[in-house]
Parts: C-alpha cells; structure tokens; sequence
C-alpha cells in the first residue's frame, strides 16, 4: 500500500467519477505540454538525513565530480565536507549496518528496503490556479487526493512493483486534462571491494585537529640527540616530553575520524563518491552502497581471508580486535540474509581496486622514502622494505593465480557475469609535470629525520609501476596479456584506466602558485619545514614561525596525491593493527614515529584524486548498469466535463 506524508490523501469522488466518464482512448489525446515528474528523494541510501544528500546535488549542477569536491572543499574552508556527515550514516563507526536505519524519520531496512521516498509535481505548461486531483495506485487500489497543482507531492512507493501515477487538471471552465504516468523505482546495490585505494586511506572523514605546539618522538638512536618535535595534537594535555610518557588511550581521543577506522575507510573513497554520483545525476534511482574495501588489503589477506586492523576507535572496553573479516565473505553474508527477504535482490555493480598489496607496494614506497641506514637495516629486517625484484616476482608468479581465486570467488556474487566488477585501475604517484618522474627529495616527507626520497630509487619504481605492474593489471582484469580465464567473455571485468593521464600532471611532487599558503610558506622545498632544535620546537615545531592548526586538508591543491606530510597533518595514524613484537613501548616510541608519518595516507589519492577517479569510473558504472536508457513515455488525455455532483 502507498504511504503518502506531508500530506494526506483522502479517498476522493472528484477522481472517480471522471475516471468512470472517460471515454476509451481518451488517454492518448494531447494534454498540450503537462508532464507528471518525479524523482526520489534522498537517492543515496547510505545518508540517514536529506540536507546530506542536497548539499551535493547543489554542488554537482553542471559540474564534473572534481569540480563538485574542489567547490565542497572551498566551501568548508578546507575542513571537508564530510566531518558532520560521518556521524549521520546508515553504517556504524565500526562497519556494521544499521537495521533498521532511520532515514529522514522513517526506518527502513537498509539493504532490502520495501518502499522509497518520491516526490511527484505536475510541470510544464500548467495553467495559473489549477487544480489538481492526485491518484496512485500499485495494485492494492488507488489512493486519491486534491491539491493545488504548484504543490508537489510526497509519497513513499512500494518496492518491487509500478505506482501508476495520474493527475486530473482544472481550471476554471476549460476542459479537465489528464496526465498519467508509471513510477518504478529501481534501487541498485553496489559493493565496494579492494585495499587502501578503493577504502579512501589518506582522507579522514574528519581530519586531525593539530595543535600549534610540539610532540616528541624518539627515532632509533636512542640518545637525547635522537629526539624531534612535530606538531601534537589539538586537546591533548598529556606528556608531550619524550620523558613524559602517557597512554595510547589518552592520545587517542584527540584523532581523526574515519566511517570505519580498522579499515581507514572514508566517504571521500572513489568507490562512494561513484556510487554518490551514480545517485545524484539519475533521479529515478536509489543507490544502496555497501563499502566493504579495506587499507591494507591483499587478494589473499583482505578479499578472501580476514586481515589487520589499521586501528580501533576509542570505546569505553579499550579492547581492540585488531582483525577485520574477509570483504568476500562479508559480501557473501550480506546477500545471502537480503535474499531470505527479498529472493529476487541481487548485486548490481562491484567496485574494485586491488592487486598494489600483493605486489608488495608499500615496501617499495618504504624502500625510496627512508634514508637513513638505521631505520633501513631495522626494516628490511622486519620485512618492511622491498625492491622492485621483489615486486617483480610476485606480480609474475603470486598475482595472476590470485586473480583466478578472486574472479572464482566473485562471479557467484555478481551472477556469473564479471562485466558486473568495475576494476578501477591505480594511477602512478610519482609523476608530475606532463608525466616526467618527481625529482625525489626531502620535500613533502621531512615529517621524519630519516625520510628522504631517492631519486634513483624512485625512478626505478616509477618505470616499474608504468611498464610492468599497470599493464599487468589491465590484462589480469580484462582477460588479455595471457591471463588466465576460463571463459573471457564470462570473466572479463569492466576496466577503468582513464584517469591515469589526469595523475600525470598532479603526483605527490607537483606544486602550484594556487596551492594553500599554509603549504608553500611551511612546507619548505628544501626538505627544512620543521624545527630541529628540541627546546625551541617543543613550543614551535614549525621553522615558518606559523601554527600547525592552520593546515587544511581538504583545500584544492596541485597535488592529487598525499605526500607524508599530508599523512601526519591530516590524520597521524598509530596503527594498532601491527603484531605484538611491532607493538611500541609508548606514544612517544620510535616505531610510532615512523608509523604515524606514513600510516595515514602518505602516497595515496587526496580527495580531489579520489574525484577524478571516480570521474573516470562513473560512466563505465552507468554503462554496466544501463541507467541511460529511455524512460517510458508519460500519457496525457483530455478529460470530458465532470458530472456536477462529482464538483461538489
């Protein structure tokens, strides 16, 4: 049965008497240029409040998805457009559904729901004063009321089945006309599955707040001359002094927030800023977003086995399970309870980036970015740096056989058709300047005394990423370069590679005039942003005289990739998910000093990069979905004269 709020519908014997008078055929006559309308409201299903929703299709009239987030960020003063809207959602801070979800003042059942939100007006050449009598019917009999026709209509509509829509217009002594129209909302399930790419690492849904004095780390010398200060958090008054130590606890209720901190998983991700733009340009729609990607994520560890935590969020038990479940098994778990509610619903699109972690990537970043020969033995000992040759084997020998158990693991999920799985490909993060490879350097990572970006060694792996591991990946993904599928057309997934050539000219070392002055006054290009003296850089770390707390992340910059700067300014990550002999002594140890550079975002997408991936994933996901197919005709009629007792 229709559910109609707002207003009330009343039964009406205005509608059916001239329902009972039409002639046949009446309905295909020229009702001049009425039309009914509709759209659903708040499309993108993952938003509990409209006003979330509004804000973005504002922002997105006549603009691409960029354009739309460098407008949002400009708007919020660089503070993000997501820092309230996190805590609005229909999923948890720790990645559980809410069943059921309170959207806009109704609860609904957030993967199967039953009914949709609409709003329907009658549009084009209506004449001034009209009156118009409303009828909707989804087979369960109609329900009827009579409203001015400027006023639009707000119903919910059942799921699953046609609303027939008609409306009858008076005005004054012209004939009665009658539009009619079918609303059928289709609500699209999309999954989003992958690693720190596909999860938005780097882009807190809120971000840091820094405080403008220091906090000090130890680095692995261990002497009063292997302490430095950066900038600390804003709200912590614990030990700042690497002589003061303080808990992990008491730190951690000054960090950044993520819609899923064990996952870093973030509303600026391309995977929910494709699924968000999907919804707001098709109004005909609702979009039900499960983002399931994970930072970190391998094939084998991730997608189809459980993984570490990157780190817990603050609760009231301290415990923190510093495991994450497997995002195939989660998925799987999820349609199966969705089909004991609704047999017929099914996975519409998967969104998909994956492969960077089974090559070992963040190893090879590790690998050019640290310098110093202490921290180099110490890690390659652990197992933290890698080389290309190590890269080089794994994408040869490890990756294609896992991407046989991926695509085995996928097709059930999506139907046996993997055209289903939109494969969004990785962009190379160290070139700029119409491709050529970043110089390398201090600059953008001096956030640590032993970081420094080599530049034979970043040329090495800049020439790996675009000769080998891309095309590697586009053939793994599109059953091409000898790959090994069963059957090519059943197990080629839709591949997505074009924003690459935007990446070009905006890896972590491009810079800009138009960059915010907080970054080209502090952040020097001589690799010398902060102050090395422990006294003086207890009470200003920053060498530019200026306060850390007037970083913004979320300013549009030339860069589309976060440098380590970026990482600790904007979200300072301890990562509690580390085995127990990784586990620092305290807040001030070492190894957090290295981490909390790194470990939150360094070398990944920045939100405007995420937008221009998911610029380019958008019509490859229109396509899969066919959401730009013609809608159905809307009929109009001429009404004859209503009987006078039916005026009354």
């Amino acid at each position: 049965m229709i559910s109609v709020f707002l207003r009330t519908l009343s039964a009406g014997a205005v509608l059916l008497a001239g329902i009972l008078a039409l002639p046949e055929g009446a309905a295909a006559q020229d009702a001049g240029t009425m039309q009914i309308s509709w759209e659903v409201r708040n499309r993108f299903r993952l938003f509990r409040e409209e006003r979330d929703f509004l804000l973005h299709v504002e922002n997105a009239r006549n603009r691409s998805i960029l354009a739309a987030e460098q407008s949002l960020e400009l708007q919020s003063e660089g503070r993000g457009w997501a820092r309230n809207m996190v805590n609005r959602l229909c999923i948890d801070l720790q990645g559980r559904v809410n069943q059921p979800c309170t959207r806009d003042n109704v609860k609904e059942n957030y993967i199967t729901p039953i009914d949709h939100p609409v709003t329907v007006r009658l549009t084009g050449a209506v004449p001034v004063g009209a009156t118009c009598a409303w009828s909707f019917d989804d087979g369960d009999g109609p329900q009827s009321s009579t409203f001015d026709c400027a006023e639009p209509i707000n119903l919910r509509v059942r799921y699953g089945r046609p609303t027939v829509a008609t409306v009858d217009v008076s005005a004054g002594s012209d004939p009665t006309q009658r539009v009619q129209t079918e609303i059928q909302v289709r609500d699209i399930f999309i999954a989003g599955l992958g690693d720190s790419i596909a999860s938005g690492e780097g882009n807190p849904d809120r971000p840091l707040a820094l405080s403008d004095e220091g906090f000090c780390f130890r680095s692995y010398l261990g002497t009063a001359g292997g302490q430095y200060y950066r900038p600390s958090r804003h709200g912590f008054k614990g030990g700042r002094a690497c002589e003061a130590p303080d808990t992990l606890a008491n730190w951690q209720r000054y960090s950044a927030l993520w819609f899923n901190a064990p996952c870093h998983r973030s509303l600026y991700s391309y995977q929910a800023r494709t699924a968000l733009a999907l919804a707001v340009r098709y109004t005909h729609i609702a979009v039900t977003f499960l983002p399931l990607a994970c930072t970190g994520a391998s094939i084998g560890d991730g997608l189809l086995g459980s993984q570490r935590a990157r780190e817990c969020p603050p609760g009231k038990t301290g415990v923190c399970n510093t495991s994450v479940n497997a995002q195939v098994a989660e998925l799987r778990e999820a349609l199966t309870a969705a089909k004991k509610r609704q047999p017929e619903r099914t996975l519409d699109l998967v969104l998909l980036s994956v492969g960077a972690n089974d090559v070992y990537f963040s190893g090879l970043v590790a690998d050019v970015i640290v310098e110093t020969a202490t921290e180099r033995a110490l890690f390659r000992r652990s197992g933290v740096l890698a080389s290309v040759d190590d890269s080089r084997d794994a994408l040869q020998r490890e990756l294609p056989q896992n991407f046989v158990k991926l695509r085995e693991a996928l097709k059930p999920l999506v139907g046996g058709d993997l055209s289903h799985v939109v494969y969004v490909s990785y962009a190379n993060p160290a070139l700029a300047d119409g491709g050529a490879p970043c110089r390398g350097g201090r600059a953008g990572f001096d956030i640590h005394p032993s970081f420094n970006a080599d530049p034979q060694r970043l040329s090495r792996v800049s020439a790996f990423v675009d000769s080998e591991f891309l095309p590697q990946l586009k053939g793994l993904a599109t059953c091409t370069r000898g790959a090994l599928c069963r059957d090519p057309e059943a197990d080629r997934m839709t591949f997505v590679d074009a924003h690459q050539a935007a990446f070009a000219e905006h890896g972590f070392c491009a810079r800009s005039g138009n960059d915010p002055e907080f970054d080209r006054s502090c952040f020097a290009a001589n690799g010398q942003s902060f102050d090395p003296d422990i006294v003086t850089g207890a009470s200003q770390p920053m060498l530019c005289g200026r306060g850390a707390s007037e970083y913004r992340a979320y300013l549009p910059r030339a860069r589309w990739v976060r440098d380590a700067n970026d990482s600790y300014f904007a979200a300072m990550t301890y990562p509690q998910g580390l085995p127990a002999a990784s586990q620092p002594t305290d807040i001030h140890d070492a190894t957090w000093g290295v981490l909390s550079a790194v470990y939150g975002g360094a070398v990944h997408p920045s939100a405007e990069g995420h937008a221009a991936m998911a610029d380019a994933a958008l019509p490859a996901a229109s396509a899969v979905l066919g959401l730009d197919a013609v809608p159905p005709n809307v009929t109009r009629g001429q009404l004859p004269q209503l009987l006078p007792s039916a005026q009354q």
